[in-house]
């Protein structure tokens, strides 16, 4: 199961989208990956915004496998190994990209949030 992609014509068209989440869980696929190209000056190469209504998750704060799929998308449109995107969810998120075309790979870096702790009992 994919997810869909859809290319927007700007950065701040991606940013402002409300998502009809019920018109999304009928897609074909997991969850769909809105995006568009940065605004010119910035720091990001691209904007995106992730929707995955079918597994529970109306918008994705910042979701890397989005950008294992982003990451080679926007590389080759833009003829960049390196990338650097923001994900302009409502918490958001800046990803730092790489690509390894070598070894087929991703490298994301970015900050992360401990949403929940926990111990397994054996």
């Amino acid at each position: 199961m994919t997810n869909e992609v859809v290319e927007l014509s700007s950065g701040k068209e991606v940013a402002d989208i409300i998502p009809n989440i019920n018109e999304i869980k009928k897609c074909d696929g997991r969850g769909v990956i809105v995006t568009g190209p940065a605004p010119a000056g910035s720091d990001y190469d691209f904007f995106s915004r992730f929707f995955c209504p079918k597994f529970g998750i109306d918008e994705d704060p910042v979701c890397g496998s989005a950008h294992c799929v982003l990451a080679p998308y926007w590389g080759g449109k833009l003829g960049k190994q390196k990338l650097t995107a923001f994900q302009a969810s409502p918490r958001s998120g800046t990803l730092y990209l790489e690509l390894d075309g070598e070894n087929r790979r991703v490298r994301i870096q970015g900050e992360a949030v401990t949403v929940m702790a926990g111990t397994l009992l054996a």
